[in-house]
């Protein structure tokens, strides 16, 4: 699979011209779609009028952008202008954006070419994006194996080289475990580093728009274009963005890497095999010069059961506004409009929408509210403070992106803890509103893994850094191909 920059390189010398390369993807993409459904709908129309723009540009000495011509998938959680937007839920089937999410309107003003939404779980609920309202996506490396969710869809059809550049979003963990499970790399930035404007939200104060990408240049490449403060959200920071790929390393001398104690000890816990991995992945940071340090997050334990306190409180007041009144589904069967209400949600949201948001409507309620969110909201402090002592003694944090690896379709859908615990190693990092990345790190049992990399807030160069020379190093990516993969040449 050729990378972006890549690719980008191949348009500018005019090797190839941007509707080529577009045809190529969409072609794939459509060639792919019986075995993984990675997209809810592909956009031939608006990727090859765009591709068309960008050859006109370069043919009339015009600078195109930094991403022009390459071909990038979009979530189907963010708004496109003209497209139909459905966060992967019934009730918003037939909802057609009027305007672009800021990311988007980012990507497309840098020369990148959309050619689809992806699949996903329902409103980024979801590990395995199995709670799609309309199919599940399925893993390339294994099609009987899920691909990690919430950003299944565009973890998938980076994994299978379709696209090398996607978005996804990371409210607890839904950029980097699809990233390890599907062998690509996933970057959920410091919350406030990308806009949420036009991102349907589930979870405000979590919730984050990433890249997922075929390597860590692309990465940084990427998140250059889609950073930044916007005025049209207001959890936006203005914080001047670094060019990241500038920050890029192929050694670590002088690098101190936190290796977390409980982690280590949970991961033991779980899967010698993975845990022997990830062991090797430390060792491979530290022939590369990095020092290896010891740090704890001694309330990190806390963290799966703090995260589904504020998480499912947050998307019960989100929700509340698909009431059949104002856009998306409606269902009318006689009766007073509350009656209205209650058949367009129990039509439109799914098991695990139902199930969260009630769960979030029983925390925030009269009696309950000190008792659980407000508990919750003091140990995501403690959290945040634990990062803090953590980055006082390392410059980054390596451990775990994945606590196994892509597990079977069904095998975790009749039991939700078990879905849960999938973002362990995942969820504290979004607490905490750090930055984090998943970067190939080999294989267990023939099946692709992520090794996470975190960093002190707004330091993403310093964590991307870290992953290119790790990456460089390694070659884990390229040392396989998946079973299912493109076969386009750009």
């Amino acid at each position: 699979m050729k990378t972006g920059h890549e690719i980008r390189e191949a348009i500018a010398l005019k090797q190839r011209s941007a509707l080529e390369v577009a045809q190529a993807a969409l072609r794939d993409a459509q060639a792919l779609e019986p075995q993984l459904s990675a997209y809810v709908r592909l956009t031939p129309e608006r990727a090859l009028a765009r591709a068309q723009k960008i050859d006109d540009a370069i043919a009339a000495g015009k600078d195109p952008g930094p991403l022009a011509g390459i071909p990038v998938a979009v979530k189907d959680i963010f708004c496109v202008a003209a497209e139909i937007t459905t966060a992967g839920s019934r009730i918003l089937e037939n909802f057609r954006s009027p305007y672009s999410a800021t990311v988007v309107q980012k990507l497309e003003d840098a020369g990148a070419v959309i050619i689809g939404k992806t699949n996903m779980d329902e409103f980024a609920m979801g590990s395995s994006c199995e709670n799609s309202a309309f199919f599940p996506t399925r893993n390339p490396w294994d099609t009987t194996r899920v691909p990690g969710g919430s950003s299944g869809g565009s973890a998938s059809t980076v994994g299978a080289g379709t696209v090398p550049i996607a978005l996804g979003t990371d409210t607890g963990g839904s950029i980097r475990e699809p990233a390890a499970f599907c062998n690509v790399v996933g970057v959920k930035p410091t919350y406030g580093r990308v806009s949420r404007y036009g991102l349907i939200a589930f979870a405000s104060s979590l919730d984050q728009a990433g890249p997922m990408t075929a390597d860590v240049r692309d990465a940084a490449q990427t998140l250059e274009v889609i950073a930044g403060h916007d005025p049209l959200d207001s959890t936006s920071v203005d914080t001047a963005v670094p060019k990241y790929s500038t920050f890029l390393r192929s050694d670590l001398a002088g690098i101190r890497v936190g290796i977390v104690a409980e982690f280590e000890e949970q991961i033991g816990k779980s899967d010698q095999a993975l845990a022997a991995l990830y062991k090797a992945a430390y060792a491979d940071l530290e022939r590369l010069g990095a020092q290896l340090i010891d740090v704890r997050l001694p309330h990190a334990r806390y963290g799966l059961a703090t995260y589904y306190l504020i998480a499912p409180a947050e998307c019960s007041s989100n929700l509340a506004r698909y009431d059949g009144a104002r856009y998306g589904c409606r269902v009318e069967d006689g009766g007073d409009v509350f009656a209205m209400f209650e058949r367009t949600r129990a039509a439109g949201f799914g098991d695990e929408v139902k199930r969260r948001v009630i769960l979030g409507t029983y925390a925030l309620s009269a009696g309950y509210y000190d008792a659980y969110y407000g508990r919750a909201q003091k140990i995501r402090t403690l959290i945040k403070r634990d990062f803090d002592e953590a980055f006082a003694t390392c410059d980054v944090i390596a451990c775990p992106a994945v606590s196994c690896p892509p597990f079977e379709l069904g095998a975790k859908t009749a039991d939700p803890v078990a879905m849960y615990l999938m973002d362990y190693f995942t969820i504290p990092m979004s607490l905490a509103g750090v930055p984090a990345l998943s970067v190939p790190a080999g294989y267990v049992r023939d099946l692709p893994v992520g090794l996470q990399i975190v960093a002190p807030a707004f330091e993403e160069a310093a964590m991307l850094g870290v992953a290119h020379a790790y990456e460089q190093a390694t070659q884990h990516a390229s040392k396989r191909t998946p079973l299912v993969a493109a076969g386009r040449a750009s």
